[in-house]
């Protein structure tokens, strides 16, 4: 016979105390409970495997405990190590993430935003795959978001992004640095914000303008790197240096040059922003901004839980590292170690593969 399921009455009788001040220490509030009074009850919990009915305790405090995240395509590896930094920060923070794959799929987003707004989650973290954002699901809800990506958005909720101007101009500064004085911008393509507030970055670097012949509007995919230098190459015009928009552009450039001949960095130098963990691992090891997700992810939840903040339509600035692998021209003197060139949180400022909190301080010559 399956025995009854424990109570609040239960865990009352077992620790000699009401029932209400169960319901107190169970939802941390509103009232305060004793200390020796909440160990009692901690403890009584414990004996008996009480678990609060979760729809009550939403009724109860107002919170769920829960929090959306909406990314675009998971099997991207640098998308995936977001999901990995916010699902982890959640856990250290009691929380739990529950996460979405809008697989590139504007309308898939849409539903998937509100089927977590169903769920009464505490707030949503949303990247999402378009510029125009589904924002208008949330309009009388109650529930706030806070946006990881450069969208229509800014005037709308708050978000947590580094500045892609910045980062993109102190990589093409990087390869100015070696001597190289072909540098290519491959952004992507006309219809996205960021596509321009990188190609902005490349400019500002090299003294030129978005109508650079030197700048190509280009999915953010491995099949269109690869497909622009295929290419370029036909046409006899493969420049000294690349600038990548994103680490699968890079990556498709890399399987270009390796088909073609062309090696890095000798023939062709190559950096790229967004990288993930995986680029201490190409061959050669690619040079490429990595995103401070653990952080990220903190300050996000920080906004999410205060009203001060998540009532506030600007951007939150964090800085970012760049990891200098062997594709931009670093020779490494002091390190080849692909774990390091590979690891998330960089060790030290002054080390040959990072200069960390870029955002703040100027690069030095490598």
């Amino acid at each position: 016979m399956k025995s009854k399921r424990p109570t609040r009455e239960d865990v009352a009788r077992e620790a000699g105390t009401s029932v209400a001040v169960v319901t107190y220490t169970v939802n941390n509030g509103p009232r305060p409970v004793a200390e020796e009074t909440r160990k009692r009850v901690l403890a009584a919990i414990d004996k008996l495997g009480y678990s609060p009915n979760h729809a009550a305790r939403i009724l109860a405090s107002g919170k769920s405990g829960n929090y959306g995240l909406v990314l675009p395509n998971i099997t991207n590896p640098f998308i995936a190590e977001i999901a990995h930094a916010f699902q982890a920060k959640a856990l250290e923070q009691g929380k739990l993430i529950i996460i979405g794959d809008s697989a590139d799929d504007p309308e898939r987003e849409r539903r998937l935003l509100q089927s977590l707004i169903g769920q009464q989650v505490d707030g949503v973290i949303y990247m999402g795959t378009v510029e125009k954002l589904a924002l208008d699901v949330f309009d009388g809800t109650g529930i706030p978001a806070v946006v990881l990506t450069y969208a229509d958005s800014d005037s709308k909720c708050p978000s947590v992004r580094i500045d892609e101007t910045r980062a993109v101009f102190e990589l093409t500064t990087h390869l100015l640095r070696h001597g190289y004085d072909h540098i290519d911008m491959m952004t992507g393509p006309e219809g996205m914000e960021n596509s321009f507030v990188r190609a902005q970055g490349w400019c500002n670097a090299v003294g030129s303008d978005l109508s650079s012949p030197h700048i190509s509007w280009c999915a953010y995919s491995r099949i269109a790197g690869y497909q622009w230098l295929t290419d370029k190459y036909a046409q006899g015009h493969v420049p000294q240096a690349v600038v990548a928009g994103n680490e699968r552009q890079a990556l498709g450039v890399m399987a270009a040059c390796s088909d073609l001949h062309i090696r890095i960095p000798t023939d062709l130098a190559l950096v790229a922003l967004n990288g993930s963990s995986d680029t201490g691992y190409s061959v050669p090891s690619l040079t490429a901004v990595r995103q401070p997700w653990g952080e990220m992810a903190e300050l996000a939840f920080d906004i999410l839980s205060d009203t001060s903040l998540n009532r506030q339509p600007r951007s939150f600035a964090s800085g970012f590292d760049i990891v200098f692998g062997e594709s931009c021209g670093c020779r490494h003197a002091g390190t080849r170690d692909r774990a390091l060139l590979a690891s998330w949180a960089t060790p030290s400022s002054d080390s040959l593969d990072s200069v960390a909190g870029v955002a703040t301080q100027s690069l030095t010559d490598k």
